[in-house]
């Protein structure tokens, strides 16, 4: 019996320390990098040192690596995917059919040797032993030496060589707009480690997660190239070119090439890019940053970029304010890649553009300096937090900078969601980024329904508390790895609603919200609105009386489970009514019928992402309508 007794005690003392292991924790590493460029053959050669701290509770046995260049090989998986996805990415295949019968050819297939990309690890230490490693396509599997046990810190030394493919995704060289060199996850990268173990992901034209660290790098190149880099350049004067005075250029060294000196603090990424033909314009916005501008010497896009960047610093000071202060001294817009894409500290994006979708494309890139760069998720898991956060707030910023004065912004998130809703496809956002079974439907959910998350949570807890929330997280989550419960417990302490069923419902199921006003029954000074859910995800629900003098009257019926009741805006009329509890599909609302009805809508914002708004209104004419949202 006592026996019993004892073990029972170590099982209930087992258990409670498990639920509570909830110390957050992330590892660190710091890269000393050495690169010679070769722009006749577009290879490199390079030296790499790299000090890893394992601050998890932890004992590592072997380490990864990610070989991002591996991706584009006839043989990779990336050209596996591309070949078998039903809608392939459009920039990475051609077309050897018509345009009523296209036959799409992925350009990865097309590579030549020459013209492939690949990184190569030739030798690698730990403290000084040979350690034994495999190459497994974009990842390189190694075994330690020593196991790294919790707390201790080791330096592994590496020698590796890579070659710039042509460019296809992302990365690469002679890009169609005619950039030399677009240097994005191009050196041999330690996967991240965290609480769900090594996240070392093959490289599939997706996502990214990074460790957290210092980087010194030196890159030699051409001396002709100007380069545009995450981190702060340390040498201005020894290559020849000094960012801090736009345009001063000093006699240069004699030599083939010139070696230019980054250092950049708290970053999980470096990037790069480089052309001999960069202009480069420099703005100090109000709270000190220094903005960059490198884009190709071509008048036909001179003009947009030159007023390009204003706007970039009216973006800067949107973000500071409605998410947190951006925290680098420095941000570069660069031409480059195949689109637009953000990096640590910059972004490549493609240039020959008009000035809105140039606008456009640096809000949305520049927002992930914070949603990514600094409250760095997991894309590869949480790519709708990544993509859906930096969506909302860039429409945000958009709206204002640009002056579109929509009192919806997000119109454009809210179809595409509910297409995706009605499609019969749509996959949990809990759906890794790599395994969706079309990129429209990682798009639209990443993207749009991302977006809608944000939105509409300013809908269920009020705008008020959404902007305290984004402002908070940015507080208490900064230069760390948030997750989605991380995120939502930060808008409950902030409202004080509960919100676990709101998160669970919207990125874990495909539920979908669908209410409607069955009836209105008229009862001398009162009317029983009649409600149903059809709809499994549950919300709480605003009601808009409009009445034939033109008066309107709100109701509000909280959600039960929410155990909270929402503010009422500023200068509303509004009456809350009981709980509204899931397990009812039904629900009775008694409103005042004193004067004459000619109205009644669940949602006249159109925030909450009702599936079939179709029959949220209720007219006296016995008509439904569905207002059509601002475009």
């Amino acid at each position: 019996m006592k026996n019993i007794f004892f073990s029972l005690i170590l099982l209930t003392a087992g258990v409670i320390q498990a639920q509570n292991n909830t110390s957050y924790w992330q590892q660190h590493v710091d890269y000393k990098m050495d690169v010679d460029v070769n722009v006749e053959n577009f290879k490199f050669t390079g030296t790499q040192e790299l000090t890893y701290t394992n601050n998890s509770p932890d004992t590592l046995n072997r380490v990864f690596y990610h070989l991002y260049f591996n991706a584009f090989q006839p043989g990779s998986e990336m050209n596996a995917r591309l070949e078998s996805i039903a809608d392939p990415d459009g920039r990475m295949v051609r077309n050897e059919g018509t345009e009523e019968e296209p036959k799409r050819v992925s350009r990865i297939s097309d590579l030549s040797e020459d013209q492939i990309g690949y990184l190569r690890v030739n030798s690698l230490t730990q403290d000084g032993t040979s350690l034994d490693y495999e190459e497994v396509g974009t990842v390189l599997e190694v075994e330690l030496a020593e196991p790294i046990l919790p707390g201790k810190k080791i330096t592994f030394n590496m020698e590796f060589e890579g070659q710039v493919p042509e460019q296809i995704r992302r990365s690469g060289r002679n890009s169609s707009e005619g950039v030399a060199l677009s240097m994005s996850q191009w050196y041999p990268k330690l996967a991240e480690y965290d609480f769900q173990g090594w996240q070392a992901d093959p490289y599939i034209a997706r996502e990214f997660h990074g460790v957290w660290g210092d980087f010194d790098v030196k890159i030699s190149i051409d001396k002709d190239y100007i380069l545009g880099s995450t981190g702060y350049l340390q040498n201005p004067q020894e290559i020849g070119y000094n960012y801090e005075e736009e345009g001063t250029k000093v006699k240069r060294k004699k030599g083939d090439k010139l070696t230019w000196h980054f250092k950049a603090p708290k970053v999980h990424d470096f990037t790069w890019a480089a052309d001999p033909e960069y202009i480069h314009d420099k703005l100090v916005a109000e709270d000190g940053t220094v903005l960059h501008f490198l884009y190709k010497d071509n008048e036909d896009i001179k003009e947009n970029w030159k007023n390009l960047q204003p706007k970039t610093a009216e973006l800067l000071l949107y973000f500071n304010e409605h998410i947190g202060p951006y925290p680098w001294d420095q941000y570069s817009v660069v031409q480059g890649g195949d689109g637009g894409m953000e990096y640590a500290m910059l972004t490549l994006i493609t240039g020959e553009r008009s000035f809105g979708s140039l606008v456009g494309v640096t809000a949305h890139e520049m927002a992930h300096a914070w949603f990514q760069h600094l409250m760095a998720t997991n894309e590869s898991k949480h790519e709708w937090m990544d993509e859906g956060f930096t969506s909302y707030i860039s429409s945000e910023a958009e709206n204002v900078v640009l002056g579109e004065n929509k009192d919806n912004p997000h119109t454009g998130s809210y179809r595409g969601y509910q297409y995706l809703a009605n499609s019969g496809r749509e996959q949990p956002q809990s759906t890794h980024a790599d395994r969706y079974e079309l990129n429209a439907l990682y798009g639209t959910s990443a993207y749009s329904k991302g977006a809608v998350f944000l939105a509409q949570l300013g809908y269920i807890i009020g705008e008020e508390n959404l902007s305290k929330t984004l402002n908070r997280y940015y507080d208490e989550w900064k230069f760390k790895h948030p997750t989605p419960n991380d995120f939502i417990r930060i808008a409950e302490k902030v409202s004080g609603a509960e919100l676990d069923w709101y998160l669970m419902d919207w990125t874990q199921t495909t539920n979908t919200i669908d209410y409607a006003i069955d009836g209105v029954e008229m009862n001398d000074a009162k009317a029983t609105v009649s409600l149903k859910r059809n709809g499994l995800m549950p919300m709480p629900i605003d009601i808009d009386v409009t009445y034939a003098d033109g008066s309107k009257k709100t109701y509000y019926i909280p959600l039960e489970m929410m155990r909270w009741e929402k503010k009422a805006r500023e200068g509303e009329e509004r009456t809350v009514a009981k709980d509204w509890a899931w397990g009812f599909p039904t629900y009775e609302l008694e409103i005042d019928a004193s004067k004459d009805i000619t109205s009644v809508e669940i949602d006249s914002s159109k925030m909450m992402a009702d599936v079939n708004p179709s029959d949220n209104v209720w007219n006296k004419d016995g008509e439904s309508s569905e207002e059509e949202g601002e475009e």
